[in-house]
């Protein structure tokens, strides 16, 4: 494993390895998106882990990919962090009756996120078939110029 791998990273170099704002990650600690920092002493340098860069990562795609507001955004996250203990468990689990109750309550966390993707889907077909409309109508008038 590389050195840069295993390091700890100070905000800004965690900032600019994904491509974000050291305000923003501030922000995402505040608000339960991302984990505070590793301890630290008091005055000291927060320091992020690959885990963090990764978890970083995967919340800006969400974000940008699918426009969703802070309160979406933390809903999808916590499923996905739900399903992730979930997963543990499952494969510690030897008891069948409850690994199948596992599987139901992952399920319930999977429709969840994916009921929160298909609004912004719809949402942005309504904007399609609008932004289409427009587009007739301006050709339209071209062609009766």
């Amino acid at each position: 494993m590389s050195a840069q791998a295993t390091e700890a990273l100070r905000i800004g170099e965690a900032a600019k390895r994904v491509g974000i704002t050291t305000r923003t990650i501030r922000y995402y600690e505040e608000i339960g998106l991302l984990p505070a920092a590793s301890e630290r002493p008091h005055g000291g340098h927060r320091f992020y882990t690959e885990a963090d860069i990764e978890r970083l990562r995967e919340l800006t795609r969400l974000r940008d990919l699918l426009g969703v507001s802070l309160d979406e955004l933390r809903e999808l996250v916590e499923a996905e962090d739900a399903r992730a203990d979930l997963r543990e468990e499952f494969h510690r689990s030897e008891d069948p009756a409850r690994r199948h109750q596992i599987l139901e309550e992952a399920l319930t966390y999977v429709n969840r996120q994916l009921e929160l993707v298909r609004k912004r889907k719809a949402e942005l077909e309504t904007l399609e078939g609008e932004l289409a409309n427009k587009r007739r109508r301006i050709r339209s008038r071209l062609s009766n110029d």
